[in-house]
C-alpha cells in the first residue's frame, strides 16, 4: 500500500473498494442503492467497467469510497487482476435464497487474496433478505463462515435498503481506522523530522491508475 499526499484545504481520503460474488446476487443494486438510493427490479447484468465514488463523513473527515462493480465478468469467471489492483476493501456478496452462491464464497476469497493484498478489509454480505420465504442460507451459517475466515458479516436487502449503508460504512470505517493507526505510527517514527504528510491522503496499492486504464481499455 502507498500513501500519497497533496497540499489541499481539506483533509481527503480515497479508498478503492470492490464488489465480488456470483452473478445476479445483487451487487449492482447494492451499489445503486448505496450511491444513488436507487433500485432496478429488472436490472440486467452489468456490462463494461462501472464504478461509483461516494463521499462518507467519518470523524469529521471526508472519505471518498470508489466502489467497483464486476461488470458482468463474473459470469465467465474472467474477473481480471486489474479489477482487484489497488483495492483496500471488498464486499463479498451472496444471495441468501440461492445456496450455490454461498458455496462459491471460498473461490471468491481465493481469487481476492491471489490478486490483491491479503489485508484487504472484507465483509461477507448475505443479500436479498426480503426473500424470507425463499431463504436457503441461514444467518447463523453466514456468521459462522465469516468468523472462520476473519470477515465482517451483515445481511442486507438492496430492495428495501436494510443494512446497505451500514455494510459499506463498516468497510470504509475499518479502512479509515487502519490508515489512522498507520499515520500515527509513521508520525511517531518521524517525530524529530518535519512531517511530510500533506492535507490529502490517498490510500491505495501501487498501480491503481494503471488498473483503471487497463479495465477501461478492456471493456471498449
Amino acid at each position: 500500500m502507498a500513501f500519497y499526499s497533496e497540499d489541499e484545504k481539506t483533509e481527503d481520503y480515497l479508498f478503492k473498494i470492490v464488489l465480488i460474488g456470483d452473478s445476479a446476487v445483487g451487487k449492482s443494486n447494492l451499489l445503486a442503492r448505496f450511491a444513488r438510493n436507487e433500485f432496478y427490479p429488472n436490472s440486467k447484468s452489468t456490462i463494461g467497467v462501472e464504478f461509483q465514488t461516494q463521499k462518507i463523513d467519518i470523524n469529521g473527515k471526508e472519505v471518498k469510497a470508489q466502489i467497483w462493480d464486476t461488470a458482468g465478468q463474473e459470469r465467465f469467471r474472467a474477473v481480471t487482476s486489474a479489477y482487484y489492483r489497488g483495492a483496500v476493501g471488498a464486499l463479498l456478496v451472496y444471495d441468501i435464497s440461492r445456496r450455490q452462491t454461498f458455496d462459491s464464497i471460498g473461490r471468491w476469497l481465493n481469487e481476492l487474496h491471489t490478486h490483491s493484498d491479503m489485508n484487504v478489509v472484507t465483509i461477507l454480505v448475505g443479500n436479498k433478505t426480503d426473500l424470507k420465504d425463499a431463504r436457503e442460507v441461514s444467518t447463523a451459517e453466514g456468521k459462522t463462515l465469516a468468523e472462520a475466515q476473519g470477515l465482517f458479516f451483515m445481511e442486507t436487502s438492496a430492495l428495501d435498503s436494510s443494512n446497505v449503508m451500514a455494510a459499506f460504512q463498516t468497510v470504509v470505517k475499518e479502512i479509515y481506522n487502519i490508515l489512522s493507526r498507520k499515520v500515527m505510527i509513521s508520525q511517531e517514527l518521524r517525530k524529530e523530522e518535519p512531517s511530510s504528510l500533506g492535507k490529502t491522503v490517498v490510500l491505495q496499492a501501487e498501480g491503481e491508475q494503471e488498473a483503471v486504464a487497463e479495465a477501461k481499455k478492456g471493456c471498449c
